[in-house]
């Protein structure tokens, strides 16, 4: 059988084990790497670009909501993410999808169904808890925002979740190994996407997206 390359991204050892325990399960030979926080599962995602799949908690140390998954869509296009989290309720599995994630499998769904859900999406379709009706976004702002969003590069995306936790430019600056007047470029930048005029309006944009999540 094929050998394939699993990223498990999430930042609480039990639930990898659980996420590890899945994947082993499919056939063919796996090569699993392990990340407990943002910066590691970029790193793994950047040195492993032949990856098959990277299971993505939407809650991790280094990034806040879906900034995560907007930074790693952009900067691996080619990489399928699947969603795997506690806050698994529709507006949130919509989101995530819309965002560019290739699946979403719920914290609380058993190992046979993440497995099942991971091999969907490995033969190409998109993976979504059973209770999920699908829909489109209901709020016309909050559709406007996604696609605003999207349009951010990988580092803006990054930029605007750092933002979001609170962190000056100067701490940006420092956390992404750059220069503070960068770091004001990406701001203005930022802002110009999402047609504010200051870092806090920005903050709240993200939060419009981020609201549904509690976890």
């Amino acid at each position: 059988m094929a050998a394939s390359t699993f990223i498990i991204a999430d930042d609480h050892p039990l639930f990898r084990g659980a996420l590890r325990q899945a994947v082993t399960g499919i056939d063919g030979t796996q090569t699993i790497i392990e990340a407990g926080d943002f910066e590691a599962a970029r790193k793994a995602a950047a040195e492993h670009s032949d990856a098959d799949l990277m299971l993505l908690d939407l809650a991790m140390p280094g990034v806040s909501g879906f900034s995560g998954l907007m930074a790693l869509r952009a900067e691996f296009a080619s990489l399928p993410l699947v969603i795997v989290s506690a806050t698994d309720d529709p507006v949130t599995i919509r989101r995530a999808l819309e965002l560019g994630a290739s699946g979403f499998i719920s914290k609380s769904a058993g190992i046979d169904e993440i497995r099942a859900s991971i091999q969907s999406v490995l033969e190409g379709d998109i993976a979504t808890p059973a209770s999920y009706q699908g829909g489109q976004e209901t709020d016309p702002d909050v559709a406007d925002l996604i696609n605003r969003l999207r349009t951010l590069t990988p580092q803006q995306s990054r930029v605007l979740g750092m933002l979001g936790e609170g962190l000056l430019n100067k701490q940006i600056a420092y956390e992404l190994g750059v220069s503070e007047a960068t770091i004001k470029a990406h701001v203005s930048a930022i802002l110009l996407k999402l047609k504010v005029d200051s870092r806090t309006q920005a903050v709240i944009q993200l939060g419009k997206i981020n609201m549904a999540m509690v976890a």
